[in-house]
């Protein structure tokens, strides 16, 4: 039940439909983040509003609270949240890591104390497929190491074959639970790998070698966006993307800014997420057609424009600059919402944007229009973990 087809290609972009349990992604596509079970100050009226195709989750979170047994017992994740498109369960892998003094990770997998009680648990490669599957999201991830940046290539290959062995375990445990009598609600539940490697080529080609001899539904490229350069990130981008099988679609993992978008879907990648829009929303920060309007700068106090002239979203078609600018310094709700329903629109405009491009063979002319409105930046912290 998932499948991934190309329909058109400009370069090494391509424009594609990736098959689900829970419907089709036209892809390039990008993922809000909905770490618990929910995206950040709005709802799913306004995702499906927005045009959101697909939602991501996270397993670790929710396997702390309510629990994975209790949303089986309640449905499956799609009932519990009231959402009947596809759902990506990321394996919690990130947020472990990150953890830093509260986990211990050795071969059997990782053990962390919670960040909610301090109560000690063992997340294992196996243990992330069996969350999962109650869960019973569309597409799910193993559980991998992540590498902290900087890191030594003795460091990084080190965790790269601990996630190639653990990857070996997940894929195994996952293949025979598919064999046998599926205890919970999606059949056609998917499994993408992941690559890692740090940023040294010859490891992320010993990283894809190695995932691709144990074969996956799809494959991801993780381990960026954690503190290098830019351009080391599209680089590292670029030469994985295009070792990667064709026939699937490829993932990058908590990346990145509309620029990185446009730069990483011409290196060939076909799905995103990235807590930007929504984080960014909350803090007042919004992304437009004329590049990053910070809402709460005085000089947004009278101004009766909407935020972006350009757009179509319901939060510029109804509202001023100086409102979202009273809402953020009064601290209401309101002004998130709106605020996270505008950066939402905006980075799911431009993966139609894209989309188009690529069919029309006019993606370099979009790149380049992006590259004057977003120059790039000093790195964004785009995996925290704030959601």
């Amino acid at each position: 039940m998932f499948s991934f087809q190309v329909t058109h290609s400009c370069g090494a972009a391509r424009r594609g439909e990736m098959q689900t349990p829970h419907g089709v992604v036209q892809t390039p596509a990008f993922m809000p983040v909905g770490t618990q079970g929910a995206v950040k100050a709005i709802t799913q009226r306004d995702l499906e509003s927005l045009g959101a195709e697909i939602l991501l989750s996270n397993t670790y979170h929710l396997y702390l609270r309510p629990g994975a047994d209790r949303i089986a017992r309640l449905g499956g994740l799609h009932k519990f949240i009231s959402w009947s498109k596809p759902i990506l369960t990321d394996s919690g892998g990130y947020q472990v890591f990150s953890l830093a003094a509260r986990r211990k990770v050795h071969e059997q997998g990782a053990t962390f104390r919670s960040h909610l009680d301090g109560s000690e648990h063992l997340l294992t490669p196996e243990g992330a497929v069996d969350i999962q599957a109650k869960l019973g999201s569309d597409i799910t991830m193993v559980l991998d190491e992540c590498l902290e940046h900087p890191a030594s290539t003795s460091r990084a290959r080190e965790s790269l074959d601990r996630t190639l062995r653990w990857a070996r375990r997940a894929r195994e445990h996952f293949v025979k639970m598919k064999e046998g009598p599926y205890p919970f609600s999606n059949p056609g539940q998917a499994q993408f790998g992941i690559v890692q490697g740090g940023t040294f080529r010859e490891l992320r080609e010993i990283s894809v070698e190695g995932t691709l001899d144990i074969g996956f539904d799809a494959y991801a490229i993780g381990g960026l966006s954690v503190g290098e350069a830019i351009p080391d990130m599209y680089d590292v981008t670029e030469y994985t993307a295009a070792l990667l099988p064709a026939a699937s679609p490829r993932y990058l993992m908590g990346v990145g800014t509309p620029l990185d978008l446009v730069e990483s879907v011409a290196r060939g990648i076909d799905l995103f997420d990235c807590v930007l829009p929504t984080r960014n929303g909350r803090n007042g920060q919004l992304f437009t057609s004329e590049g990053r309007l910070n809402i709460k700068n005085a000089e947004f106090a009278y101004d009766e424009r909407p935020p972006d002239p350009a757009c179509g979203c319901y939060t510029c078609r109804t509202f001023s600059r100086a409102y979202l600018r009273h809402l953020f310094q009064a601290g209401e709700m309101a002004g998130a919402t709106l605020n996270t329903l505008h950066n939402l629109h905006f980075y799911l405009d431009t993966m139609r944007r894209i989309r188009e491009a690529i069919v029309f063979a006019t993606l370099e002319e979009l790149r380049q229009s992006y590259r004057r409105i977003f120059p790039v930046q000093p790195v964004d912290s785009t995996r925290d973990d704030p959601e």
